[in-house]
């Protein structure tokens, strides 16, 4: 593990140090999790979107039958 030094306004550093203290983890930690979560999210959202996109088209009516209209849909 690296230590690594970061400049804060101190609006921000204040924020931050209540954040941790709710959170019941130092600052430290608190950072480090912020900062691997935004390096994993777009990994996680890639591969939802792969797992979504695979399981091709959904049919929304039965075959040989009309799609229902706007008010059966809605119930008016």
């Amino acid at each position: 593990m690296r230590n690594v030094t970061v400049s804060l306004d101190d609006e921000t550093a204040r924020w931050a140090r209540i954040e941790a203290a709710r959170r019941d983890t130092s600052l430290s930690r608190y950072v480090g999790d912020l900062l691997r979560e935004q390096m994993t999210e777009p990994e996680a959202y890639e591969r939802a979107q792969q797992s979504y996109l695979s399981r091709g088209p959904v049919t929304l009516r039965v075959p040989g039958q009309q799609y229902p209209t706007r008010d059966e849909v809605h119930q008016r």
